[in-house]
């Protein structure tokens, strides 16, 4: 057993991090004692990592504990990365000072990207979340992992590529999939297995290159790819405009009588590059209903 402190540049707002975290129910978040658990993969291995928030906003601090001091150091990269503390959020803070989404800013201030713990899981979870209500994908995608998946200290890991690429699709049927999307995560699944898909070489490519690579996958279109590319791999400047959240966010900050066109999004988002991701994750905090845990 390890245990490290890292601090953080403010402003960092943890528990606005915990709260969005929270809205799946596969994370394990303790608003109490403001701890998650991260199940990670360092080299293959599944490891368990315990975050614990220790400061406040504007001089976040935090309390890291793990099981193999030889994984220490790739585990704390890693969790650098996911819940982006190896850049400070002040030059995005202030980036959005002049802008239309400045109120939107203000009220959530210091909510960082935290990214989706494992690339596999992330690209899985964007497709069972295609074309369903979020409540109903949270639904879906806990059925399938606690179904196939296993369990590390109340962590719960996603099925690996070699289990899932061997499931029937009426195993997912079973559980509520659609055929087709039984059929793409299970596709998926095999293409990685069968090495024509490298997930963990993903990051090493452009945003362009890497759309190119998944949308050739059959049940990966833009939509996905682009959710990926934010919440997979953390890049800073995307801007789904096929996402449905991101419409009614837009349609309820301007008081649109109907959800914006594409051409719309495109002239309002001008302003708010190189940090589209930024502008999306706070649109989309805008109207998620707010978590009643606390």
């Amino acid at each position: 057993m390890w245990t490290e402190k890292v601090e953080v540049q403010g402003p960092y707002n943890f528990d606005l991090v915990l709260e969005r975290l929270s809205l799946d129910p596969l994370q394990v978040v303790d608003f109490t004692n403001r701890t998650v658990k991260v199940p990670l993969y360092i080299e293959k291995v599944p490891n368990v990592l315990h975050v614990q928030a220790i400061g406040d906003t504007e001089d976040p601090v935090f309390v890291i504990k793990g099981q193999s001091e030889e994984n220490k150091p790739k585990a704390l990269q890693r969790l650098k990365k996911v819940f982006h503390w190896h850049e400070p959020l002040a030059a995005v803070s202030e980036h959005f000072q002049e802008s239309d989404l400045r109120d939107i800013f203000e009220e959530h201030r210091g909510t960082a990207i935290v990214l989706d713990f494992d690339y596999y899981s992330c690209l899985v979870k964007c497709i069972i979340h295609q074309q369903l209500n979020l409540a109903f994908a949270h639904t879906l995608t806990e059925r399938f992992v606690k179904t196939f998946g296993y369990q590390i200290d109340g962590a719960w890991f996603y099925p690996t590529p070699e289990t899932t690429a061997q499931l029937q699709v009426e195993q997912l049927r079973a559980i509520q999939f659609s055929g087709r999307k039984a059929e793409y995560v299970i596709g998926l699944s095999q293409q990685i297995v069968r090495g024509h898909l490298d997930v963990d070489q993903l990051d090493k490519l452009s945003d362009q290159e890497i759309m190119d690579t998944l949308i050739k996958i059959r049940g990966i279109g833009r939509w996905t790819a682009e959710n990926f590319l934010l919440f997979g791999l953390g890049r800073p400047n995307l801007f789904p405009k096929a996402d449905i959240g991101i419409q009614n966010a837009l349609k309820q900050l301007y008081g649109l009588p109907q959800k914006p066109t594409q051409e719309e999004m495109e002239t309002y988002s001008v302003k708010w590059a190189p940090y589209l991701s930024y502008a999306s994750l706070y649109l989309w905090r805008s109207i998620e209903k707010r978590s009643e845990k606390k």
